[in-house]
């Protein structure tokens, strides 16, 4: 038996979403603000709190004004005296869901009896609802018009006391103004303190008609009473009527009006839940902070080490051989330190029984000690480190120090582990817990989620922790291989480290949607990764590749794929320069040649990720494919795979010369985009006499160099800069200085090339080659748009009204501004 996967209707962000859960590990990755805690908290909801933490807060909020008109109709309804629509139809479309969809098999439908939608079921997918609905709408409506009624009443009797009050006040306003003059000549001071009082109090009495009383509205009511007015009900659902996700929205099963909720404890004794939440209260508390000292204290490995003792260590609770031994010597020690107590306090005791008491009939006075065994670990120093020293002390004396001065990663890991232990021996009941439980039998399946396990851990510690915690949750003699009990594991997490050690089968990618294109609101989309490759062999490439470049695409607002080492060097210095908005942006940027860059479309796709691809025009001879330098009319053909299959699809140098920009971009949806950027003909001059003639590149080196002639002739460096210096300065034609750049890029040296540009005097002067500046403004306008459409009320812009990037990047020509600039970053 296992989690085949959950729908999640109505909750925050997740207004209606399908998550798979893999057998095992489940990873919830993808951007800020994406939906990966409100997945996460919407199972601590339904299925750890059950329902008793829920707020209107946690409802999706474009159904905020429908529960509002529900209200405005009782209201209508109540003052014509009208019976009140008390039905749960209206409900149905609008409280948070929780479908939960088990893979059962057949020697398992003991463990489901209670479930089971019909008789003809014997096995599979079986589902259960979990529902926050009004538990009584009727006495709902009673009582959200009986407050409702009060606080119009209060609120009308306010008013008519401000109409009083105002109408006396401008009455002996007006009395005053009439007086004799003499009089208010003898006291012009107080007169006029006396006319500004009156205005004053006016005006406030004035704004005081304005006050809104509690509550205002259906949802002002129960974002204070949800609590008393919902439960948490549940409800078998037909794996027949089970649908496909349309759009990557989940179409949850419609249940009739009239279907009846399960009784009894049906999903408690099916499934154990455990979590560790990204709050977990490690390091020194500060002591004058009484929040802080509590938080800090419930995770602390010593408090751990205390529960587990109590649940399956103690040796008071149905002691074996080994704990009699223990409590023999624990009460003969206690019997020992009983005689010296009294001993100790015996002249003391004497004293007070000179005062005359205890007298012959009074109870005798005798002091006895408590030793429990529990309370020797309740100390700061329970839990110590042993630090190894030289030269200090003796050989043997060992130098220790309190669990709160080890490294907050170091006591992240331990905590964390330790608590999956405790998770996994709770539920197999090892040791005293068997004794204590009051369950017949071991629940089937035992859930467990983590939120964000990164914290304080270095990545190489990040990497162990998601490759080792599931082996540890199945570390039991009953568990391992076993089938009878399973476990999975679900974490959420901001870490790309994390990501890259897991299989993109367990990947689940939350991918925000803006207002408009799935709700009225911005929601979020869960895309499953598992089939985001068609082959293993490029799954296993793009796996490999990820991890290799420590890619966080998994978090980004946008990707930009760029050919080799030298632009991977040179275009963010060209963005932190030249692109301001992009700077501010999470963008990832990842190295890969042309000639694989098209392996990454599955993923990207997948992802619905707007990403730019800086490749190379790579040209070559029709036929034998060998490269050469651009040449227009030579019938040469690209020999890269990304610009013939991917964009713009086409293979013939003179066509991709020719190409405008619309054929190099591609549009999926306002927030899905691709654009490809390869070098395009530019005028260039070899000196200011010199008339502009076409120049033709093939690599990002040569297109910077021609972008940038006068600079390179001052650039002082070694290898390709310094043979391009050489052929500027001796060349007479672009056509000389192009085949001169061609034969020498052979010899390589890019890497090398970057670096003394980026050492070079003046950076900031230096040009962006025209095909990426192009490139880099699309992507600004794309983030400015996405970002607008996540995000609309940001508030005030972190830029200029008016953003001509490329002006920026040295291009005036062809200018384009940007309206809207966004105001924060990481949309």
């Amino acid at each position: 038996m296992h989690l085949n996967h959950l729908e999640i209707a109505n909750f925050r962000k997740l207004k209606a979403v399908r998550i798979d859960i893999a057998n095992d590990v489940t990873v919830f990755v993808g951007a800020n603000n994406s939906g990966k805690t409100s997945a996460i908290l919407a199972l601590r909801r339904f299925l750890i709190e059950n329902g008793r933490r829920f707020r209107i807060q946690d409802f999706t909020l474009s159904w905020w004004r429908e529960i509002d008109k529900i209200g405005e109709e009782w209201y209508a309804a109540s003052q014509l005296n009208e019976k009140l629509e008390t039905g749960i139809e209206r409900w149905l479309a609008l409280v948070p869901t929780l479908d939960i969809w088990f893979e059962i098999n057949a020697n398992e439908i003991h463990y489901v009896s209670s479930l089971i939608p019909d008789l003809s079921w014997t096995g599979g997918l079986l589902g259960v609802r979990v529902r926050f609905e009004p538990a009584d709408i009727e006495k709902l409506a009673n009582e959200f018009l009986a407050t409702i009624t009060e606080a119009n009443l209060l609120k009308s009797l306010v008013t008519s006391q401000t109409s009083l009050e105002t109408i006396a006040q401008e009455g002996k306003q007006s009395t005053a103004e009439e007086a004799p003059a003499e009089l208010e000549g003898e006291q012009p001071a107080q007169a006029q303190l006396s006319k500004g009082g009156n205005a004053a109090s006016a005006q406030s009495v004035s704004a005081g008609t304005d006050l809104v009383l509690w509550p205002n509205c259906l949802i002002d009511f129960l974002d204070k009473k949800l609590g008393e007015h919902f439960t948490i009900k549940l409800y078998a659902l037909d794996p027949t009527k089970l649908s496909a996700p349309k759009n990557g929205q989940a179409l949850l099963q419609e249940l009739p009006v009239d279907a009846v909720a399960i009784e009894g404890t049906a999903l408690s004794s099916l499934i154990r839940i455990n979590e560790i939440n990204a709050q977990r209260g490690l390091g020194e508390a500060d002591q004058g902070d009484s929040s802080s000292t509590s938080n800090s204290d419930l995770h602390k490995l010593s408090n751990q080490l205390r529960s587990y003792y109590a649940k399956h260590l103690d040796p008071t609770e149905s002691p074996d051989i080994k704990d009699i031994e223990a409590l023999q010597v624990l009460q003969s020690a206690q019997s020992i330190y009983d005689g010296r107590l009294n001993e100790s306090f015996a002249p003391a005791i004497d004293e007070v029984q000179d005062l005359g008491y205890p007298g012959v009939s009074d109870p005798k006075l005798k002091v006895a000690s408590q030793i429990k065994t529990i309370e020797s670990l309740d100390h700061e120093a329970a839990v110590s480190f042993v630090i190894d020293h030289k030269g200090v002390g003796s050989a043997s004396t060992e130098l220790r120090l309190p669990e709160g001065y080890n490294g907050l990663g170091y006591q992240n890991l331990i905590s964390m582990i330790f608590r999956l232990m405790s998770f996994r021996d709770a539920w197999m009941r090892v040791g005293k817990a068997s004794l204590k439980s009051d369950i017949e039998f071991i629940e089937p399946l035992h859930l467990v989620l983590v939120e964000e396990p990164e914290a304080h851990l270095h990545a190489q510690v990040q990497q162990v922790f998601i490759r080792k915690a599931y082996d540890v949750l199945r570390k039991h003699k009953n568990l391992g291989a076993s089938k009878e009990h399973h476990t999975q594991l679900i974490v959420s997490t901001h870490s790309s480290h994390v990501a890259h050690e897991t299989s993109f089968s367990q990947l689940r990618y939350f991918r925000r949607l803006p207002a408009g294109m799935a709700a009225s609101v911005p929601v979020s989309t869960v895309i499953n990764l598992t089939s985001a490759f068609g082959d293993g062999d490029t799954e296993r490439f793009v796996s490999r590749y990820l991890r290799s470049q420590h890619a966080d695409l998994f978090f980004a607002d946008a990707a930009i794929l760029v050919e080799g080492s030298a632009e991977r060097m040179l275009v963010p210095a060209f963005i932190r320069t030249q692109f301001k908005f992009l700077n501010q942006c999470y963008i990832s940027i990842l190295e890969i040649g042309g000639s694989h860059a098209h392996l990454l479309r599955p993923l990207i796709n997948h992802l619905g990720l707007i990403t730019l691809i800086i490749t190379d025009l790579d040209a070559g001879d029709g036929s034998t494919r060998k490269s050469k330098p651009v040449s227009r009319g030579a019938l040469q053909k690209t020999n890269n795979p990304t610009l013939r299959d991917w964009l713009p699809k086409k293979e013939s140098i003179d066509d991709l010369l020719n190409a405008n920009d619309a054929e190099k971009i591609l549009d999926v949806d306002d927030l899905y985009a691709v654009r490809v950027a390869y070098q395009t003909p530019i005028q260039a001059t070899l000196g200011t006499n010199s008339a502009a003639q076409e120049a033709l590149s093939n690599t990002f080196e040569d297109a910077l160099a021609f972008e940038n002639l006068e600079y390179f002739k001052t650039l002082n460096g070694t290898g390709l800069v310094k043979k391009f210096k050489k052929i500027i300065e001796g060349s007479s034609t672009i056509a000389e200085v192009a085949k001169g750049f061609s034969e020498n890029l052979k010899s390589g040296g890019k890497a090398a090339f970057a670096l003394d540009v980026l050492y070079g005097k003046d950076f900031e002067s230096l040009r962006t080659p025209r095909y990426i500046a192009e490139g880099l403004t699309w992507l600004e306008k794309r983030l400015n748009k996405k970002q607008t459409l996540v995000s609309p009320n940001n508030g005030s812009s972190i830029l200029p009204p008016v953003s001509t990037v490329a002006e920026a990047a040295g291009h005036a020509d062809t200018a384009t501004a940007l309206v809207s600039p966004a105001a924060s970053v990481g949309a």
